[in-house]
C-alpha cells in the first residue's frame, strides 16, 4: 500500500493547541514539498501551510504566527503544530504535495477532523 495517514485532530477549546501528523507508508516523503490543507463545512478548500524539501515554510495569513509546519524525514512524517486555536480553524485537515513534484491522488489520506469550540 502507498498512502498517507493524517492523525492528531480532535476537540480543542479556543486558545488551545493540537499537533497534527502526516505519515507516509510505502514511499518516502523527503523528496516532496508537503502542505496541510483544510475544508470547513460550506467553505472551499484552502491551503494552510507548506514546507519544501529544504525546510522553507509558507503559511496563509490567517494562521501565520499561530501554526508551525515541520518535517522529520527519519520518521517519514510532516507535522502541523496548531496553537492559539480559533473557532474558524474548525475543518477537516489533510496533507498533500504543494510543490512541483506531485503526489498521486491515490496516495491521499482521509484527513483528520479539528473542532475548536467552547
Amino acid at each position: 500500500q502507498l498512502h498517507i495517514v493524517e492523525s492528531g485532530g480532535g476537540l480543542a477549546q479556543p486558545g488551545g493547541s493540537l499537533r497534527l501528523s502526516c505519515t507516509a507508508s510505502g514511499f518516502t516523503l523527503e523528496i516532496y514539498a508537503i502542505g496541510w490543507f483544510r475544508q470547513a463545512p460550506g467553505k472551499e478548500r484552502e491551503g494552510v501551510a507548506c514546507i519544501s524539501t529544504t525546510g522553507d515554510r509558507n503559511y496563509r495569513t490567517s494562521v501565520n504566527g499561530r501554526f508551525s509546519i515541520s518535517r522529520d524525514n527519519a520518521k517519514n512524517t510532516v507535522y502541523l503544530q496548531m496553537n492559539s486555536l480559533k473557532p474558524e480553524d474548525t475543518a477537516i485537515y489533510y496533507c498533500a504535495s504543494c510543490g512541483a513534484r506531485e503526489l498521486p491522488k491515490d496516495y491521499w489520506g482521509q484527513g483528520t477532523q479539528v473542532t475548536v469550540s467552547s
